[in-house]
């Protein structure tokens, strides 16, 4: 349960770090990149990966899109974030889980019971009450939430197809990923150095390295969590998106003092319900 936990306030924490990044002129590109950097670099210390088995028969086609991804959402992520808070953005990435349930069903032809077609139906209304925005806000930046609900989605999908490819670890499979998402970034990096001049801010680094260790931290504790409940894999599954949701949702209340409306907390709510209708119809 220990693991279980810290997988729980490491996920938290990266959403605070860039709540927190907005009170400073700091560059996102440049957090997102140092975070890649340092994932890479713990990865590698802590998973020990065979590169020598990754070869040309390895499941590129599924690396590439992956890596492309996981850094162009995680700037969603932070935008989200900043502008529509920890709150909602934690509930619309949570809520992505419905993305590959429906992929299983729609692609793969999963049979869905009771459980999984009432999760759906709760999950929609969900989602569309946590985004409304209160009657005091002019602006409602939903885009964000919704772009980091639908990658977050994709990325799953694809994640559980490298779990599939069983003639590499999957965390050699993750390094790779890693490896990746920091060259794309890099690339990104170069060319905001090099031709619209700006300068590497030392605050973006540090910031960029804390959500590096915190990021790699919710994955190794969520895998060690996973170790620990070998037999009870839904335990994990609904504590992880219950305890972000809920410990997400009271950080950026009482800390943040984020605002929501009736409408939202129902949203919340009604959010949970449809996990654990889902956790119910995979016993």
């Amino acid at each position: 349960m220990l693991f279980l936990i810290l997988s729980i306030l490491c996920s938290v924490t990266v959403g605070v770090l860039f709540k927190v990044a907005r009170l400073y002129t700091i560059s996102i590109t440049q957090i997102v990149t140092t975070n890649y950097v340092l994932a890479l670099i713990l990865c590698y210390f802590f998973f020990s990966p065979d590169l020598a088995t990754v070869t040309a028969q390895a499941p590129w086609g599924i690396y590439i899109p992956l890596g492309i991804l996981l850094p162009s959402i995680f700037l969603f992520l932070a935008a989200s974030i900043q502008h529509m808070g920890i709150v909602k953005t934690d509930a619309a990435q949570r809520l992505s889980l419905f993305i590959p349930i429906l992929a299983a069903w729609l692609i793969f032809g999963e049979q869905f019971n009771t459980l999984k077609i009432t999760a759906f139906l709760i999950a929609f209304p969900a989602l569309l009450l946590i985004l409304t925005k209160p009657s005091d806000n002019t602006e409602n930046k939903w885009v964000y939430p919704a772009v980091v609900l639908v990658g977050f989605g994709l990325i799953d999908i694809l994640f559980k197809q490298i779990a599939l490819y069983t003639n590499l670890p999957y965390t050699t499979s993750l390094f790779v990923v890693f490896g990746i998402a920091m060259a794309i970034m890099l690339v990104v990096i170069s060319i905001e150095i090099w031709y619209k001049k700006r300068k590497l801010k030392y605050k973006s680094i540090l910031f960029g390295a804390l959500v590096g260790l915190f990021n790699f931290g919710n994955i190794l504790f969520y895998l060690k969590a996973h170790q620990s409940f070998a037999e009870n894999p839904s335990t994990v599954f609904a504590g992880m998106n219950m305890g972000v949701i809920i410990i997400g949702s009271l950080t950026g209340i009482f800390v943040f003092k984020e605002k929501l409306s009736k409408m939202n907390y129902t949203g919340l709510f009604l959010a949970l319900i449809a996990i654990v209708l889902i956790v119910m119809s995979q016993r």
